[in-house]
């Protein structure tokens, strides 16, 4: 038997849905009476789901590495493995 209890609740979709499509937070009941607007509510939600994404921007260096080929990823370990044997020969 289900007593009625209502439970505030903050969705979020996912931007990128191939694994999920929304988070649901549930909201502490304490939290609404301190005067925090349903914006305020929705911006930490996202905040959090960023965070345990690992979708912090971590700048545009970090997104250039992460977004590269796996062929990219092989041309430059090829090319580093080249250059120390080079150096190493003519040494």
């Amino acid at each position: 038997m289900v007593k009625g209890i209502a439970r505030r609740v903050v969705v979020v979709d996912a931007p990128d849905q191939r694994f999920f499509e929304q988070a649901i937070f549930i909201v502490r009941n304490d939290a609404a009476g301190d005067g925090v607007s349903a914006k305020e509510l929705v911006e930490e939600a996202r905040r959090v789901a960023r965070n345990y994404t690992g979708g912090a921007d971590h700048g545009r260096f970090s997104r250039l590495w992460r977004d590269l080929s796996p062929a990219v990823y092989t041309l430059i370990g090829a090319a580093a493995c080249g250059l120390a044997w080079l150096t190493v020969t003519l040494i």
